[in-house]
């Protein structure tokens, strides 16, 4: 067999975005996204909800991604699905979804990491996008994970800094919460950000040794300050929206860069890429941009379509493990946590 004939069917459900994918070995020929729309009326995510949805919406989404790929299932060569890390209830529909259609098929069944995906979703063929060379370092951003990683090749990869508590997600969808915004809060802090000044109010970074993070201070000193504000001047938040969330986004930006520097110097690896979905945030691809010029980096942001969870990442991954005939039996078991 040739490259040129592999298909993969990608499925991704680690928390509430149902999503599947074709690619044709590194190309994405499809890519479908289910939203869950029932959660903003809780705040967050609720596990039982999701899970639920991922029911209704796991056999539409495959179909729509198949449909518009062109292609038959008999034409698929291997499916690849979301192992872990994520809530454990969302993963095992993707899982058994995938190792029934795999079984049916006779087929190979694939594993993927799921912060792996976020790290080589670069590695998918998109025209304006360059692939990292071997080594460089990823901070993978999301609403569960904040991490600095040296990837030497697919299979080497070694977390050098974490957080300690809370991911920078997070601290942007709390942070937007304790202002009254709707969840999901972070993309409205990018939002509002871009009209303020960033450095209308000065909030103190926390002092971490070495390469780790902690966003859990930043939240307590952001509830203080607004609490504070508000007791002096109850239109405080609506009359200064613009440049409170311009001084979040700064502060916590200027916390990711900082780590980033110090990395960068440890190692000695000047090619950095971002992924997970922190990664769209627009303050924090501008000072990527930034960092290019200033530290001579090369820098790598992935397309937006393929920041937040998305079941193209998990094909890419897919497809490397394919190519190394790394399968998985029907005994493969779902891990809300999973080794990196």
């Amino acid at each position: 067999m040739t490259p040129k004939d592999v298909y993969i069917l990608a499925i991704e459900s680690s928390c509430d975005d149902t999503a599947a994918a074709i690619l044709q070995n590194d190309k994405v020929c499809s890519t479908i996204v289910a939203n869950q729309l029932v959660h903003q009326q809780y705040g967050g995510v609720v596990p039982e909800l999701a899970s639920r949805a991922h029911q209704q919406n796991i056999v539409p989404v495959v179909t729509a991604a198949m449909e518009k790929a062109g292609i038959t299932k008999n034409q698929l060569n291997a499916i690849a699905f979301t192992q872990g890390p994520g809530l454990m209830g969302s993963l095992l529909v993707g899982s058994s979804f995938a190792k029934s259609l795999a079984l049916a098929l006779n087929i190979p069944l694939i594993a993927v990491n799921h912060m792996h995906a976020h790290i080589f979703a670069h590695f998918i063929d998109e025209p304006g996008y360059p692939k990292p060379h071997f080594p460089f370092l990823a901070l993978t951003i999301s609403g569960g994970h904040t991490q600095i990683v040296v990837v030497n090749s697919f299979t080497d990869l070694q977390i050098i800094g974490e957080t300690t508590d809370d991911a920078v997600g997070e601290a942007f969808d709390k942070s937007a919460k304790i202002l009254g915004l709707p969840y999901p809060g972070g993309p409205l802090v990018d939002k509002y950000a871009q009209l303020g000044n960033p450095k209308a109010f000065a909030f103190t970074k926390p002092k971490i040794p070495n390469l780790d993070f902690s966003f859990s201070g930043l939240k307590t000193a952001i509830l203080y300050f607004i609490q504070k504000s508000v007791a002096e001047n109850p239109n405080f938040i609506s009359e200064r929206l613009n440049d409170i969330c311009a001084s979040i986004q700064y502060t916590i930006i200027q916390i990711l860069m900082d780590k980033l520097k110090m990395a960068v110097q440890q190692t000695g690896i000047s090619q950095v890429a971002i992924g997970g979905g922190v990664s769209a945030n627009s303050g924090i691809r501008a000072a990527m941009i930034s960092a290019e010029k200033q530290y001579g980096w090369t820098t790598y942001i992935p397309k937006f379509e393929y920041t937040t969870d998305n079941a193209a990442m998990i094909g890419i991954v897919g497809y490397q493990k394919y190519m190394n005939q790394q399968f998985e039996t029907a005994d493969v078991v779902s891990k809300a946590r999973i080794d990196f």
